[in-house]
């Protein structure tokens, strides 16, 4: 399998995209504080907050490990790929839920389930989408145990959390 390094001045083409994906999850993680802080004013309530920090810790550590793990590694482009098509259904998610996306479980009393875009198909498209993002990225450095070790722990992680949510839900 062909692999590629780019460098342009100090940044390889590994770093270039730990650094997109950082500003990504940056720029989600502002917007889901916004629609959590409207929805929490407008009457929503929190629920099982208690798993939280866990998810958020296991993600910042995930993404730090690889800026430390990837930063200089060979780039596989099938599976950059993988990883490019997981953020089209990541963006049809985010799109679908609008100012309801936020990374807390959060229940606004009255409001029906989203069963528009991938959610007509899928319960919980975006854990779906996050455990294989967990699970690809250090695919895309050659890190296949790395991943494998994420991406157990993430679906433990998943597997509480969706525990949680559709109790909350219920």
């Amino acid at each position: 399998m062909e692999t590629h390094r780019l460098v342009s001045g100090a940044m390889t083409l590994a770093a270039a995209i730990l650094a997109l994906v950082t500003l990504q999850r940056l720029a989600e993680a502002a917007w889901a504080r916004a629609n959590t802080r409207r929805l929490l004013a407008a009457g929503a309530v929190e629920k099982g907050a208690g798993h939280y920090w866990v998810l958020i810790g296991l993600h910042v550590l995930w993404l730090a490990g690889l800026w430390v793990l990837a930063f200089d590694a060979a780039v596989s482009p099938p599976w950059l790929g993988v990883y490019l098509l997981l953020q089209v259904f990541r963006v049809w998610i985010l799109w679908t839920l609008g100012r309801r996306w936020t990374t807390r479980i959060v229940v606004a009393p009255g409001e029906k389930l989203v069963a528009a875009g991938p959610y007509r198909f899928v319960r919980h498209p975006n854990y779906i989408v996050l455990a294989a993002e967990v699970a690809t990225l250090p695919v895309v450095f050659g890190l296949w145990r790395y991943a494998a070790v994420f991406a157990l722990l993430n679906l433990a992680v998943l597997a509480w959390r969706i525990a949680v949510e559709e109790q909350a839900l219920a």
